[in-house]
């Protein structure tokens, strides 16, 4: 820092002004021919118009960046748009998979109950069609029982028939049959 201060104030008391002698407005004078060359130069700048032209580079550069700009916020305007077009859309996609789910479990829940409504009617039907077979089970168990019983007194009373009757009686109640038959059938 030092150093900068001491390069600073050692240029400005040995500058080339301290060092000219001699009137200002002669050519011998070094600050008076810089004066005129800078004069002659801004004049130059001038007459080619070079002011007008950095100028116009620079309007033409501020356009440029204006129109860059203009641009930049079409786009972002744009992607704006975009997001809130792909937002919307997600929401309704969104929604539609809500539905769809809650539909696919009511589908699900009806399904249920339906498979549990048919599973109990089909165990009714199995019951009543197993007590159909066990109340045919014991009508025939007892029809094989009575046929049996009257096989068996119809064997034992025709042996006690048999050995109580006498041939006379054999062929009174063969007659009586006979004749009751005939009544019958006429």
């Amino acid at each position: 820092m030092r150093k900068l201060i001491a390069l600073v104030l050692t240029t400005g008391f040995a500058s080339p002004a301290f060092a000219a002698s001699g009137p200002f407005f002669s050519l011998k004078n070094t600050d008076f021919v810089v004066l005129l060359a800078f004069l002659v130069f801004l004049g130059i700048l001038f007459y080619f118009k070079v002011p007008s032209m950095i100028g116009g580079a620079l309007d033409n550069r501020a356009e440029g960046i204006q129109s860059e700009l203009d641009e930049a916020r079409a786009l972002r305007e744009e992607a704006q748009t975009l997001l809130a077009s792909y937002e919307r859309k997600q929401k309704e996609v969104q929604g539609q998979a809500d539905a769809i789910v809650a539909a696919a479990k009511e589908d699900a829940s009806l399904a249920a109950e339906q498979a549990k409504a048919d599973l109990e009617q089909s165990i009714a039907r199995r019951l009543a069609a197993a007590q159909d077979q066990i109340a045919s089970a014991e009508a025939s168990a007892v029809k094989e029982v009575r046929d049996q019983a009257i096989t068996v007194a119809v064997a034992a009373a025709s042996d006690v028939i048999a050995k109580q009757m006498t041939a006379a009686e054999a062929n009174k109640l063969i007659d009586s049959a006979i004749s009751d038959v005939g009544a019958k059938l006429h």
